[in-house]
């Protein structure tokens, strides 16, 4: 009787068995208790920061989204008003192309090897016309519009300019009147290398132009 009831005194008066650890745990008294609000305190605060970063994300894409929507919108206006206000004047001419065989499918806008020529001729005449300090701002697009056969291969071009309405009757006369425009490409076709343009090479002296009306 005397070892039942010191048994119970070591168990605890519910008369429940525990193990060794289980009674170191609770020989600790309250610091095992202590250690619970501290943890939930930090997963708190953990979740605190990362939902206040969270909201500083989500301001900082949509404050993006409003910056990139006021650009478009800027961007928008300005492109509608220069075309309102933009009075487009155009040239029209030709150039021989005498390191080039000509074919019957030159004598087809639509064949590939006619496109293909259009192309690298267009960005020809646009990178020219598009380096141009007198001529570049003004420059809107180069045309390739037919192909004939003479002594050597013949091209047709159309350039066009958009002038600000306002500035129209001064650029006529100076800027973009038929002698600058024709100059600036006659100088570049004076300075090309033959043997560097090969086939794209375009004679000098073959360069006609003239004002569309």
């Amino acid at each position: 009787m005397d070892i039942e009831l010191q048994a119970i005194r070591e168990n605890g008066n519910d008369g429940a068995t525990y193990s060794p650890n289980e009674r170191m745990a609770a020989g600790n008294g309250d610091g095992g208790a202590s250690r619970i609000p501290a943890a939930t305190e930090r997963d708190g605060l953990l979740f605190g920061q990362m939902n206040s970063l969270w909201r500083i994300s989500r301001e900082r894409v949509r404050l993006l989204l409003i910056i990139i929507c006021i650009v478009v919108v800027i961007c928008a206006v300005i492109g509608i008003s220069l075309a309102v206000c933009a009075v487009p004047r155009s040239f029209n001419g030709s150039f021989q192309l005498p390191n080039r065989v000509f074919t019957e499918e030159l004598s087809t806008l639509s064949s590939n090897e006619s496109q293909a020529l259009a192309a690298d001729l267009q960005e020809k005449l646009a990178d020219l016309y598009r380096s141009s300090p007198a001529l570049g701002r003004y420059f809107s697009k180069a045309e390739i519009q037919a192909f004939r056969n003479g002594s050597v291969v013949i091209a047709g071009y159309q350039l066009t300019f958009v002038m600000p309405e306002e500035q129209q009757d001064q650029l006529r006369n100076f800027t973009l009147s038929r002698e600058m425009v024709y100059n600036v490409f006659r100088q570049f076709l004076y300075d090309q290398e033959a043997d560097e343009s090969g086939q794209m090479y375009i004679a000098p002296v073959s360069l006609n132009m003239f004002l569309r009306l």
